[in-house]
């Protein structure tokens, strides 16, 4: 009998992959000043984790998810699902993808939320991200293996559960949340960047919730700004040129 499915090992280990290889994208066109939201000096001396930690933290936390996975896999013996035609197929995935869109943005908003305003759990988990300051792209998921768990296995297995995708949908819709998640991350503006376009819940957007003036704001993450705005937790933004080059995103006064 084989110890993990096909189909589960892809699940488990390509959005892991796509971690790595997109965020080492990101850390090499941001070796240049010019579409920073932080200049590499505040990336240094501003974050309170190194970058060492934040490896060994984000790895210990995808080992982690995965082996989640794997007992979940097991535990629910999931039959393979039979494919229809070609054209239904495709639409039952996207009409999937968008259902897991927003159940995973409904479970973060609201449990990121609740991170931030209940001073025990921030204090001892959530501030493990905000540790990060200036973001950067491959510490997109540096958290507390608690935080982690509740915050994002969680939302992954309810997306995946309730929008009843196949294992191979769901390996690829966590791996855009994943890039997803990068993206908003990263610190950097760069002008050809699709994200931008589709989403109002982007890089700048996101770098407001690191800041001081904004961490009780733009809780939403990673797909719509949708629960701020219905939920008042929303804050406009302006993103202006440094002097010295690059990008910084500011709370725009109303």
């Amino acid at each position: 009998m084989e110890l993990i499915a096909y189909d589960d090992f892809l699940l488990m280990i390509i959005p892991i992959v796509v971690y790595w290889v997109y965020s080492g994208i990101y850390e090499v066109l941001g070796s240049s000043e010019k579409y920073r939201l932080h200049s590499r000096k505040d990336e240094e001396t501003k974050n309170l984790a190194s970058k060492r930690d934040v490896v060994k933290g984000v790895l210990f936390q995808q080992v982690l998810q995965a082996t989640i996975t794997v007992v979940v896999t097991k535990l629910t013996h999931e039959e393979a699902k039979p494919e229809t035609n070609t054209n239904t197929s495709w639409f039952a995935a996207a009409s999937q993808f968008m259902v897991a869109m927003v159940v995973f943005d409904t479970w973060q908003y609201f449990v990121h939320r609740y991170m931030h305003h209940n001073k025990f759990l921030y204090r001892k988990f959530h501030s493990w991200h905000h540790r990060i300051v200036a973001p950067y792209a491959f510490a997109a998921q540096y958290n507390h293996p608690v935080d982690g768990i509740i915050t994002e296995t969680v939302a992954g297995a309810l997306a995946y559960f309730v929008s009843g995708m196949s294992k191979t949908t769901a390996a690829l819709f966590f791996s855009f949340a994943t890039v997803k998640g990068i993206d908003d991350h990263c610190g950097l503006m760069l002008p050809w960047n699709p994200f931008h376009i589709l989403f109002g819940n982007n890089t700048a957007y996101h770098d407001i919730h690191h800041q001081l003036a904004g961490n009780k704001r733009n809780f939403a993450q990673p797909f719509f700004v949708t629960w701020d705005k219905i939920m008042g937790s929303y804050v406009p933004y302006t993103v202006v040129k440094r002097e010295n080059g690059g990008f910084e995103a500011r709370v725009a006064k109303h």
